[in-house]
């Protein structure tokens, strides 16, 4: 079967005025969707690829970090990224500068990352718990990115445990207040990564919020478990995270099954090394300085490696590179011959950890109104926090 004979699965994307032909988003990942790793990713499929998530706060401080984050490649359309924030004033002046100074063409608003860090601010999971407080964010984003053209959508989690789930009315809040799309992980911040990503909340949430697509997020690690995903919650598209690290060509999948073809990409060592020798040359012209771009690197060895007979000297050895000239040596002395591994390659990446009681702010649960001294320190609770 080809592509061109066959009936594609889903019909486009549309968020707002966008277009996207492949119904599938990477989402961003602190510390891996960089532009060099968009860049991979979108050379392999089609897709919406979100930048890493960024704080609002810094973001009208511009501090060179976060306006390193929103930074996009000239080839790269539509540019998309996502925000995060606790003050619906600070989230309002970061969407503003974003749209108004034409810095991307759609903007995501976190309302996933189960991160300590995050969330004993009230911040992304734990947020839409605060009812009032999560209208007024996407309110005052929404305002600030209509002028612009430019659409919002979201991303969420179940909620903050299986005793405080936000989803469904979240999903319908957003609708009403003008969202343009919402994406839903389908476990709780107190899971992290761990146990199975709940679909039948995805269903759920796509049978109660109609007027907007809605994107099933969790435990996609191959183009059969969108598929299937699909099948199972009738969802218009879906959002990949952990299931393409070490693996951009997962895109190259997604689009083969999106479009009906069984087409499939099982690369052996040689390309794999191809790939990682592309991402080191990416990440040399995205950060401009060659250390840095290969120490970047390094974490995703483990990655691209999975599966791969490579002996654990020289993975130690991949893990350590410091200069092109190094990864290529070390490339070199690869058995490049050896043919894609099969099922050792595939399945779950990264590390899912264990269930985690969320870290939230003191008396957080008891009321879903913001208390007095919380409101007073919303000024104070966004620090430049990158995470995703």
């Amino acid at each position: 079967m080809t592509a061109s004979t066959a009936t594609p699965v889903l019909p486009p994307l549309r968020i707002g005025p966008l277009t996207i032909d492949v119904p599938v988003e990477l989402a961003p990942m602190a510390g891996v969707t960089n532009a060099a790793f968009r860049r991979l990713c979108r050379e392999a499929g089609s897709g919406l690829y979100v930048a890493e998530m960024v704080t609002s706060r810094a973001l009208v401080e511009r501090t060179p970090e976060s306006m390193r984050i929103i930074e996009h490649d000239p080839t790269e359309t539509p540019r998309s990224v996502q925000v995060y924030g606790v003050d619906p004033v600070t989230v309002g002046a970061a969407v503003h500068l974003i749209a108004s100074e034409d810095r991307a063409d759609h903007i995501d608003l976190n309302f996933g990352c189960p991160a300590p860090k995050v969330t004993r601010r009230g911040g992304g999971a734990v947020l839409p718990w605060k009812s009032e407080l999560f209208r007024s964010i996407l309110t005052a984003a929404v305002r600030a990115a209509e002028p612009y053209g430019v659409p919002v959508t979201m991303k969420m989690r179940k909620g903050i445990d299986d005793d405080h789930l936000t989803y469904l009315e979240a999903g319908k809040v957003a609708q009403d207040l003008g969202v343009a799309a919402v994406a839903l992980h389908g476990r709780t911040a107190a899971q992290h990564y761990s146990g199975q990503a709940d679909w039948e909340a995805i269903a759920r949430l796509k049978e109660a919020v109609t007027d907007i697509p809605v994107l099933g997020n969790g435990d996609i690690w191959s183009a059969e478990d969108a598929l299937e995903m699909v099948r199972q919650t009738g969802c218009d598209g879906v959002v990949v995270g952990r299931g393409c690290q070490g693996r951009p060509w997962l895109f190259a999948d997604l689009q083969a099954a999106f479009t009906g073809s069984d087409v499939r990409v099982r690369p052996g060592l040689r390309e794999v090394a191809a790939t990682i020798r592309r991402h080191g040359e990416l990440m040399i012209e995205h950060f401009g300085e060659e250390l840095k771009a290969m120490r970047e690197l390094r974490k995703h060895m483990a990655w691209y490696l999975k599966g791969y007979p490579v002996g654990g000297t020289q993975r130690q050895a991949l893990a350590l590179v410091s200069s092109m000239a190094e990864l290529d040596d070390r490339l070199a002395a690869l058995d490049l011959d050896q043919p894609y591994p099969g099922e050792a390659a595939e399945g779950q990446r990264g590390r899912a950890g264990s269930p985690k009681r969320p870290v939230l702010p003191e008396g957080w649960l008891d009321s879903r109104e913001l208390s007095e001294d919380f409101r007073r320190q919303l000024h104070e609770a966004e620090l430049s926090i990158s995470g995703g």
